[in-house]
């Protein structure tokens, strides 16, 4: 029997070193890291699947999901914890296939100190990555090859989505969050993948808490993550530089086209994907809050939706009921690239914002949001980042800038005392009994 390689709490450069050797990776002019994920280039998550057993069968949602367990061969181990602030942290060790995906978590989990590594003990959770492992699709419950690294990523989203309430009584959300360099006014941004989050959240007018996953805690908001994961497509230093100037060293940038000579990435070619990304600690946003926990309530809600059929406004306020509506709702089209095999816009209604990632029913974490939001008396925006001047393919994406503009009105409290007019009601059938009032959306001139 041949010895397997293992590669124990590997150091970035030793990573670099053996995803160049090994997986075909190169180095960017940037410093950071080029890899590609092979035929599958976005998440597939109607693979996912939840084990029955004993501690969690009476609270899981079982109606979303298939049963199935797969076996993995491991050959790389690195140990992580999840969570900024200490009163929630999980253990998860990270056992994996590919060098680079190793990498991909060291970036994304919370490392921990060489003091914290000594003491660590047994895992909460360990996730097998066996992305060379060629599986039987034939087996019950097996429906595609995927080996793609974000799938780890929203596999330990999962696990929170089910922890946080269950276990600690706090409200998970797949948002971003930031909070006011001057007011200290913390905002929550939610979105579905591909809509804005991690570019709007990005402001060097405040300081950055998490981009993607975040909970709602008693005493205020924590990242769940170490990292950040930004769409790269189109990308520039221009119009995100906060993002643009975090791609160096430690950094991966996956499935994006580069100049063979120079090394130098080219963000608009998309002849692999659009769904190109970069994976980059937190810490390389200048104005990131490190540690990424803020002890104050937000005040501000901003529910992104990239609309690429012409119906809604660019920006709404909405009332409590419609705040409801909206995260049971979770409208916002699939764009080209966030999943495998999107090549346009498709309507979807993604409940809470994260359906493919949630494990309790929906209702309770709504329940949740909607008592949180009533006791810190939050203000709840919708924003459209989607098409103007006509439908995907005749109109055109809604500038950053203006949305931008919309966002900073948001949080100077001049859009908040801005004349308002009706503009249609949601119909009465659409919603829950519970929220079935007489109320109207609201659009700002």
């Amino acid at each position: 029997m041949d010895r397997v390689s293992i590669k124990r709490n590997a150091p970035v450069a030793l990573l670099y070193e053996d995803t160049i050797r090994n997986g075909g990776a190169i180095i960017s002019s940037l410093g950071a890291l080029i890899n590609f994920s092979g035929k599958k280039t976005g998440r597939s998550p109607k693979d996912k699947r939840i084990v029955y057993e004993d501690t969690s069968k009476d609270d899981i949602w079982w109606d979303t999901f298939e049963i199935n367990r797969e076996c993995a061969i491991d050959y790389l181990n690195t140990c992580d914890n999840v969570y900024w602030d200490p009163k929630y942290r999980i253990k998860v060790r990270v056992i994996c296939a590919h060098t680079y995906h190793a990498l991909f978590m060291n970036n994304m989990l919370i490392h921990p100190t060489e003091e914290q590594l000594t003491d660590f003990g047994e895992p909460d959770f360990i996730i097998y990555n066996a992305g060379q492992f060629p599986a039987n699709r034939f087996t019950k419950g097996m429906s595609s090859t995927t080996s793609y690294a974000g799938e780890m990523k929203k596999g330990v989203f999962s696990i929170m989505h089910y922890l946080q309430p269950i276990k600690f009584g706090q409200l998970s959300l797949h948002s971003s969050a930031n909070v006011g360099i001057k007011d200290s006014d913390v905002t929550l941004f939610f979105s579905l993948s591909g809509t804005g989050k991690t570019t709007l959240s990005a402001n060097s007018n405040r300081l950055l808490i998490g981009d993607d996953e975040c909970v709602w805690s008693d005493t205020g908001i924590f990242n769940i993550e170490g990292s950040c994961y930004a769409k790269c497509i189109n990308l520039s230093a221009e119009k995100e530089p906060e993002i643009f100037n975090a791609i160096r060293f430690g950094s991966i940038l996956e499935n994006v086209v580069y100049n063979p000579v120079s090394h130098v990435p080219d963000y608009d070619d998309v002849s692999i994907t659009k769904n190109t990304c970069c994976a980059y600690p937190i810490e390389y946003i200048p104005n990131a809050k490190i540690p990424c926990v803020v002890d104050r309530q937000p005040s501000k809600i901003i529910m992104l939706t990239c609309d690429a059929f012409g119906v809604l406004p660019p920006v709404s306020k909405l009332t409590p009921e419609q705040a409801s509506y909206h995260f049971l709702a979770g409208y916002t089209p699939k764009t080209p690239g966030t999943e495998d095999g999107v090549l346009e816009p498709i309507p979807t209604f993604s409940t809470c914002y994260t359906a493919p990632f949630i494990v309790l029913h929906p209702g309770h974490y709504a329940e949740m949001l909607a008592e949180r939001m009533s006791k810190h008396n939050v203000d709840c925006w919708l924003i459209n980042t989607g098409w103007t001047g006509g439908k995907f393919g005749t109109g055109s994406r809604c500038p950053l800038k203006y949305t931008r503009a919309i966002i900073n009105a948001i949080h100077s409290g001049s859009l908040k005392n801005a004349e308002y007019e009706n503009f249609g009601c949601i119909p009465r059938s659409w919603l829950l009994p519970e929220y079935r009032g007489d109320y109207h959306l609201v659009l700002h001139h």
